[in-house]
């Protein structure tokens, strides 16, 4: 590419949005980015929470709690993803900040070229060793038939997931918010528009829920390939950019580091979760494990609504600490505290008042509902802190500070919560369990603020006063 093709393209881009992130009042770019980002990540919480309904009112309780035996395994799928993912989204908002296009554009190459070498590892491996993982993470005789059917499905179309959500963290990196929750939308309706007809119609049962899954990341899949391939888009697949550079690969698994860490770590912790469940949920273990599937389904709900906030200010941040205005990268972190707070006091709000309205949705077995009921409670008492800890996290790791990042996960998952589920459940039993999360949440939530006050101490810029 010669040097009047890269200008035209600059000019181009500076007339379209991304130049929009320097410029307009961060309080409009924040509802620009996040409610489709909000929207996108409440919708693909939604399926989550359909598809366990599903699978809980069709198929029994004991697929509840082969379902949550997944999730470890359902976290390593996605900490390999976000490694370049959010890697890539970073580091090309920030090469976009600087007007680099040509950067952005090697970024774009290497993000889908990683992200098939990882699935097509990873996927391939989880394959062979599927019924030792599944064991590993807790799965009984009872259990595993369902998880196993479930997590083949998943696994085998790892390359269509992998490059979906990794073109799709990019696609919003890019200045195309709007489209990239076309592309979850997409996926979300068409998993809820088969997912019955699979589970019920065809009597697929587990295996039909994965398979719709599947179904819909594929239509996504097409939708963000067909995007980065049209060269009307601000960055696009190139054959002349770098398809492989040792160089972007380096900065894509520092900064990707972060969330593969805490998703790798939310993998080890369930495992013990899983472990102390089994051994002191009374009744049955395995249906301790299917109360946590529901709760963390739960939670999970407005933990990703706090994502999409996270995702929605990435550009921002990345972009404006690219340019070097302090200012602003100062009042989105602000505001995005704010909003994350706000989101799980509205979890906290809905699960302490309504907890067995909501665990209802997913079973008709009384004591499924009964023990989902109790550890709500104790589960969700420090819950609204959570939104502060997690938009300070991921602030970390928008403006490339991978290190801070990393260790406010390790801190959270790791150093407070395995301590504690060891010491915890021996002395209270499965209510134990529950208030280990809760208190991690809030000594984490601690150590965040801390940590930001600390940054901004020794780093003046971050304090600059804001005036837009």
């Amino acid at each position: 590419m010669n040097t009047k093709e890269i200008t035209s393209e600059v000019k181009q881009l500076e007339h379209e949005s991304p130049t929009i992130l320097g410029e307009q009042p961060i309080g409009k770019l924040l509802i620009k980015y996040s409610v489709p980002a909000v929207i996108a990540s409440v919708a693909t919480s939604l399926y989550n929470i359909i598809d366990s309904i599903f699978i809980g009112q069709g198929v029994g309780p004991m697929a509840i709690a082969g379902l949550a035996i997944t999730f470890p395994l359902m976290n390593l799928v996605a900490a390999f993803c976000m490694l370049i993912a959010v890697g890539g989204a970073t580091i090309c908002s920030i090469y976009l900040g600087q007007k680099d296009l040509s950067r952005a554009t090697d970024v774009a190459n290497n993000v889908i070229t990683f992200c098939l070498i990882h699935a097509v590892l990873f996927g391939g491996l989880a394959l062979l060793f599927l019924d030792p993982i599944l064991h590993f993470f807790g799965a009984t005789d009872e259990t595993i038939p369902y998880a196993r059917e479930f997590m083949r499905v998943i696994l085998m179309a790892t390359p269509i997931s992998f490059v979906f959500i990794g073109l799709n963290y990019l696609m919003r990196a890019t200045g195309y918010p709007r489209k990239a929750m076309i592309s979850a939308l997409l996926s979300v309706i068409v998993n809820i528009a088969l997912a019955p007809l699979f589970i019920f119609k065809f009597d697929l049962g587990i295996k039909g829920a994965a398979m719709a899954t599947v179904c819909g990341q594929t239509a996504a899949f097409v939708w963000v390939l067909w995007h980065f391939m049209n060269k009307k888009s601000f960055v696009h697949f190139k054959k002349g950019n770098k398809w492989i550079s040792g160089t972007i690969a380096r900065r894509l698994y520092e900064i990707g580091l972060s969330p593969f860490l805490m998703n790798v770590c939310a993998c080890v912790v369930v495992v013990f979760i899983n472990k102390a469940l089994l051994d002191y949920g009374w009744a049955d273990g395995n249906l301790a494990v299917g109360a946590y599937g529901i709760i963390n389904r739960t939670t999970m709900f407005f933990v990703m609504i706090v994502f999409g906030v996270t995702q929605g200010m990435q550009p921002i941040l990345g972009y404006n600490y690219g340019a070097g205005k302090w200012d602003r990268v100062k009042t989105t972190l602000n505001k995005g505290i704010l909003f994350g707070v706000i989101i799980t006091f509205v979890g906290w709000i809905v699960t302490e008042l309504a907890p067995s309205q909501v665990s209802r949705l997913f079973t008709v077995d009384e004591n499924l509902i009964r023990m989902t009921d109790e550890g709500f409670r104790i589960y969700f008492i420090c819950y609204p802190v959570v939104g502060c800890q997690i938009v300070i996290q991921n602030f970390f790791q928008s403006v490339g500070k991978p290190k801070i990042s990393i260790f406010l996960s390790l801190t959270r998952q790791l150093v407070f919560l395995l301590p504690m589920l060891w010491i915890l459940p021996a002395h209270f039993g499965i209510n134990g369990v529950w208030a280990s999360m809760s208190a991690s949440d809030i000594i984490a939530c601690i150590i965040a603020v801390a940590t930001l006050y600390i940054v901004k101490k020794n780093r003046p810029e971050y304090s600059t006063h804001n005036r837009q």
